[in-house]
């Protein structure tokens, strides 16, 4: 991979100014019950480009700086080995599937423990997926893509991604199947999920700073997308689809202009254990 021989620069990370209560697990990536105000389809006059008209507090998503998803220029990266492997530390804990109308979602209700940033933790609430996927790679958009959502003390958020093509069945969504396919437009009860099964795959990422990808599209959200593609069988990408209403079944964001940020890559040295 070529990476650009710039001087390496720490990535500064905007602090979000949403209350707590803004993101409780049923919250992250717009409230549960507004999948009726904002939807994918264009032709409704709620699709992405309008989103930022639709409620004053939703103006970011138009005149935002810093918004995701993005399509990440992998071959003007910049190699930030200073990163390091990224760290986590997960557990069982009760979790729900959840129809949020927008997307299908898997809420932690306990402490089903946390991944670390720069030095923060920042515990998990829930994981939800976009079809197709929502960040692309000089271009490429693959077929699927994982938001595994966190939060630290501070109410900031980190989200690790990942991206599917088709191929072998994902183990995480074979245990989710019935329920999803069965879950209706409400919650089915999981028991203990440990967010350990969702498989983090690879150790290389790309890492920038960018927003939530739905409405109210708050920036400083501190973006981890996977380099290496996951596969997720048809019937599993399907069944997502299923499960929501026409003008969610493809609930991807159209990537956003990346401005002047700096996306980092974190590659592995030959010295790393």
């Amino acid at each position: 991979m070529k990476c650009c021989k710039r001087a390496f620069a720490f990535l500064i990370f905007a602090s979000l100014s949403l209350s707590s209560t803004s993101f409780r697990p049923t919250g992250i990536h717009s409230q549960s019950d507004e999948g009726d105000e904002f939807n994918y389809d264009e032709g409704s006059g709620k699709g992405p480009s309008r989103w930022g008209s639709l409620k004053p507090e939703w103006q970011t998503c138009s005149t935002g700086k810093l918004q995701s998803p993005i399509d990440i220029p992998v071959g003007s990266v910049q190699l930030s080995p200073a990163l390091g492997d990224l760290q986590t530390s997960y557990a069982s804990s009760p979790a729900v599937l959840k129809n949020r109308g927008h997307d299908i979602a898997v809420l932690w209700n306990g402490d089903a423990g946390k991944v670390n940033i720069n030095g923060t933790d920042y515990k998990i609430l829930q994981c939800h997926w976009h079809s197709p996927s929502e960040h692309t790679f000089d271009g490429t958009r693959h077929d699927l893509e994982i938001h595994i959502v966190h939060q630290n003390a501070q109410n900031q958020i980190a989200v690790v991604s990942m991206v599917f093509q088709f191929g072998q069945p994902d183990p995480f969504l074979s245990a989710l199947l019935s329920s999803i396919k069965t879950v209706g437009g409400g919650e089915k009860e999981l028991g203990n999920v440990n967010p350990g099964d969702i498989g983090f795959v690879g150790r290389q990422y790309y890492r920038y700073t960018g927003s939530l990808s739905t409405p109210p599209c708050t920036e400083g959200v501190i973006w981890t997308v996977f380099q290496q593609v996951k596969t997720a069988s048809p019937e599993q990408v399907q069944a997502l689809k299923d499960a929501l209403t026409e003008q969610f079944k493809e609930n991807s964001r159209p990537t956003q202009p990346l401005g002047g940020r700096l996306v980092s890559f974190y590659e592995p040295g030959e010295t790393d254990a």
